[in-house]
Parts: C-alpha cells; sequence; structure tokens
C-alpha cells in the first residue's frame, strides 16, 4: 500500500517547498494540508491532483512504485516542467487549446 503522505512529504522536500509553499502552488490552504498530517487523513482525489500539477507530475505518476519502468521523454518532461508553472485558468487554456489540434 502506498504512504500518500509520505509520498507529498518527499514531493515537497525535493522541491524545497514547505507545506506553505505546497499550498500556494496548488492552490490548497496549508490548514487543508497540515489537517492531513494532524489527522493521518487521505486528501481527496481532487485535491491530490492539485498537488500533482503543483509538482508537475501526473496521478500516475504520483501512483507509480520505484520498480515500475515509468519513464518520461525529453520532450514530456520539458510539458510537464512548462505546465508546472501555469496558474489553474492556463492549465484549462492549454488544455482547450490542445483538444483543438
Amino acid at each position: 500500500m502506498i504512504d500518500v503522505l509520505g509520498k507529498i512529504t518527499d514531493y515537497r522536500k525535493k522541491k524545497g517547498w514547505s507545506e506553505y509553499q505546497l499550498a500556494e502552488e496548488s492552490g490548497l490552504t496549508q490548514s487543508t494540508i497540515s489537517s492531513w498530517y494532524r489527522r493521518d487523513m487521505l486528501p481527496t482525489i481532487h485535491s491530490l491532483e492539485k498537488i500533482c500539477i503543483a509538482f508537475g507530475i501526473s496521478l500516475s505518476q504520483f501512483f507509480a512504485s520505484d520498480t515500475d519502468n515509468f519513464s518520461l521523454t525529453d520532450v514530456q518532461k520539458e510539458l510537464l516542467d512548462e505546465a508546472s508553472r501555469l496558474t489553474e485558468q492556463q492549465h484549462k487554456s492549454l488544455i482547450a487549446f490542445l483538444r483543438t489540434l
């Protein structure tokens, strides 16, 4: 079984972010994030999706185990890296644009 809160902490530390910075980047409140840890609760899928967007990863990447052979091309990595810097509205605009292609 995956340790969701542990993985969030690992990703957050790799970015060098505090819980506050994660809240800012994900659009969630800091109290929401800290309550997961205080109450040993799991985030909703919607919240976890926002967390993953902030980290620049997909939900499938988040849930992939270390033994999964998961790799991205350099272009995919660049796209995810750039997308992680966008606001929520910019994400929506980008997705709408990509669907028109």
